[in-house]
């Protein structure tokens, strides 16, 4: 499914991250996410299209 939504966890986990580096790059505006109710949320393809941003620019 192309518009899944990732948790902070889930994210942390799919970029095999810490589950607070992954909230303190979101909280500094550096992984493209969004809050519902308080909590991060990230679409897969938001993330997909950052990381290979992140390959062109690296």
């Amino acid at each position: 499914m192309t518009d899944e939504i990732l948790t902070i966890q889930e994210l942390a986990g799919y970029l095999k991250l810490n589950n607070k580096t992954a909230y303190r790059l979101a909280s500094a505006g550096k992984l493209p996410g969004f809050k519902v109710g308080g909590s991060w949320r990230f679409k897969r393809v938001d993330i997909n299209q950052w990381i290979d941003q992140q390959k062109r620019q690296g």
